[in-house]
C-alpha cells in the first residue's frame, strides 16, 4: 500500500505521522511524507526561501523517523507550490493508494472556503483520502483497545469497494466495526398526490428492507475478515450525511469509511455530497475511498496486500 502523508511540518501534522506509525499496515507498505512550501511569502527573499526549505526538510525527516523505526520504507519531499493543487498531482504521479491529510484547515470558517487544502484533496486526489482527526488526551483515557470503525453503505459498488478496503487491511488488536445503511424514505411532499397511502408505505418498507440487506451484506464482508462487526439501519431524521456524522458521534467512532460516490454517482465529489459532508464535519477521522469502476460497472478489487490487481 502506498500512503502519502501531506504535512505542513507543524506539531499537529507530526502527530498525524505518529498516528500512522501506530497503526498496522499491509506488508510492503511505503510512505511518502510530503510538504508543499508556498514560495509566495518569500518572493523577495530567495535566500530565506532556501533556508525555509532546508529547515522543513529536517523537520519532516525527523517526523518520518517514527515510521522508519516502525519498520516502514519512508520517502520525504519538500517542494514549492500551492498545497491544494500539488498534493493531488503528487498523489497521481507517485501512484498513491491513500492520502492522509490533517483537518487543521477545516474549521468553522474554512469549511466555507473552496480553496482549503483538505477540501481540494478530497475532490481531486485520484485515490482514497483520509482526513485525520486525532483524539484528545482526555478522550484516550479509559478508551478501549483497538479502533471503532464505522462504515456507511448504500449497496453501491463504491460502498462495496470501501468495505473490501477495510477488510483487506490489518487493524489494531481489539478493533470493532459497525456497518450502517440509511433507508431512503419515500416522502409524499405533495409531489405525488395520486398515490395511495398504502403505496407510500410499501415504498418505505421496501427502502428499509433494502437498507437491511446492504448493511447485512457489508457486515458479512468484515466478519469474514475477522472483524467483530454489527449492522444497523438508523432511520433518517435529517440528511444522510448528517445522520452518518451523528451516528459516528453516538458510537464514539475513531474512523468513518465511506465510498466517494453513491448509487446515484458523480464524476467527482461535489458541494453537498454525502461523503464530503461526512469528511468535513465528523468529529473523528474519515476515509473517503475512491476506486475506478471496470467497464462492467464492477469496482477493481483491492488485494489482501492493499494493492490493485
Amino acid at each position: 500500500m502506498r500512503v502519502l502523508i501531506a504535512s505542513d511540518a507543524t506539531p499537529r501534522p507530526i502527530e498525524i505521522v505518529n498516528e500512522a506509525a501506530s497503526r498496522p499496515w499491509p506488508e510492503g507498505s511505503v510512505f511518502l511524507l510530503l510538504h508543499v512550501l508556498d514560495p509566495f511569502p518569500f518572493g523577495e527573499a530567495p535566500v530565506t526561501l532556501q533556508r525555509a526549505k532546508e529547515t522543513v526538510a529536517i523537520q519532516i525527516k525527523s517526523a518520518g523517523d517514527t515510521l522508519v523505526k516502525a519498520g516502514w520504507n519512508v520517502e520525504t519531499r519538500v517542494i514549492f507550490g500551492m498545497a491544494r493543487k500539488v498534493v493531488s498531482e503528487i498523489a497521481a504521479s507517485w501512484k498513491a493508494d491513500l492520502v492522509m491529510v490533517g483537518s487543521n484547515e477545516v474549521g468553522a470558517l474554512t469549511r466555507l472556503l473552496l480553496g482549503s487544502t483538505a477540501r481540494s484533496v478530497l475532490r481531486h486526489a485520484p485515490c482514497s483520502v483520509e482526513i485525520v482527526r486525532l483524539a484528545s488526551a482526555k478522550d484516550k483515557v479509559n478508551a478501549p483497545s483497538g479502533l471503532n470503525i464505522l462504515v456507511a453503505t448504500d449497496g453501491s459498488e463504491y460502498s462495496k469497494a470501501a468495505l473490501e478496503s477495510v477488510a483487506s487491511r490489518p487493524w489494531p488488536l481489539g478493533s470493532r466495526a459497525k456497518v450502517i445503511s440509511i433507508p431512503e424514505p419515500f416522502l409524499l411532499l405533495g409531489e405525488f398526490p395520486y398515490l395511495e397511502m398504502t403505496e407510500i408505505e410499501n415504498q418505505n418498507v421496501a427502502a428499509l428492507e433494502d437498507a437491511k440487506k446492504y448493511a447485512a451484506a457489508g457486515a458479512e464482508i468484515l466478519r469474514k475478515a475477522g472483524l467483530e462487526t454489527v449492522a444497523e439501519t438508523p432511520f433518517p431524521k435529517d440528511s444522510d450525511g448528517r445522520e452518518i456524522v451523528s451516528e459516528a458521534e453516538r458510537w464514539h467512532a475513531d474512523i468513518v469509511v465511506i465510498g466517494s460516490h453513491g448509487r446515484r454517482g458523480f464524476d467527482r465529489m461535489t458541494m453537498g455530497s454525502v461523503s464530503e459532508h461526512v469528511a468535513l464535519h465528523a468529529h473523528c477521522s474519515v476515509e473517503v475511498t475512491r476506486v475506478t469502476l471496470a467497464p462492467n460497472g464492477k469496482s477493481k478489487r483491492i488485494s489482501k496486500k492493499g494493492e490493485m490487481p
